[in-house]
């Protein structure tokens, strides 16, 4: 965020100037601003109060004029009290408050979404793909997108390159968005060990606010959580 000079650490063969100078006179946008590492907040404090920052390795003060976006799935009041955020500055970042519920509260916007993303991907992809079948649509509207945005991003990006006629239909779309699957796996139900950890994995994802307290729940880092959200299609 801030940048480093050359040999700052191992692999700083240039200098980098960092995206804060980048966006000098401009707007900087800070996705998933809960998940900062507490080492880190006290820089990013600093800078939000005096528009000052140094680059790693570089003794220099340098001033940029940055307006901030940050946006979060979490709950960062409860993070404060968890001493996972520092209070300081999330009053200083939380100056105007804009709350966007989740996809699985706008139906509509789900297929708004679903068919800009078409778009975007049928031309990324060279791909002639005009639309989704009512199925497909029903499906989008009733399913609880555990995964918000990006969930739908990658699902319909997944069914542009599958799709093999002109519209994404139901056969395009990975597993837990068919209306056969069956959610329900309990321990000691004859299935195998993966559709057991896909179908715990999902619960947790569904009832938690943030990559960062599901991978706390399930016990591992986000990397892994990463992983297996790409394995499970999730």
């Amino acid at each position: 965020m801030f940048g480093h000079v050359k040999g700052a650490f191992t692999g700083a063969v240039r200098d980098n100037p960092g995206r804060i100078s980048a966006c000098n006179g401009g707007t900087i946008f800070l996705d998933e601003i809960g998940d900062l590492p507490l080492s880190l907040q006290p820089k990013l404090l600093r800078f939000v109060q005096d528009k000052e920052y140094e680059r790693v390795g570089d003794y220099v003060t340098r001033h940029a004029d940055v307006r901030i976006l940050a946006a979060t799935s979490m709950d960062l009041e409860e993070s404060v009290r968890q001493g996972r955020f520092r209070e300081d500055l999330y009053y200083r970042l939380n100056v105007i408050q804009i709350e966007i519920p989740p996809l699985r509260e706008r139906p509509d916007d789900a297929i708004a979404l679903a068919e800009h993303l078409l778009l975007f991907f049928g031309r990324a992809c060279h791909r002639s793909v005009s639309g989704f079948t009512d199925e497909v649509l029903h499906l989008f509207r009733s399913y609880h997108w555990p995964g918000n945005v990006r969930e739908l991003r990658n699902v319909v990006e997944r069914a542009v390159i599958l799709c093999r006629g002109t519209r994404i239909g139901v056969e395009d779309l990975p597993d837990n968005l068919r209306p056969s699957r069956d959610p329900t796996i309990q321990i000691g139900d004859p299935v195998s060990l993966e559709q057991i950890e896909e179908a715990h994995i999902r619960r947790i994802l569904a009832g938690t606010r943030s990559l960062q307290e599901a991978a706390d729940i399930l016990g591992i880092d986000q990397a892994t959580l990463w992983r297996r959200r790409k394995q499970y299609g999730l």
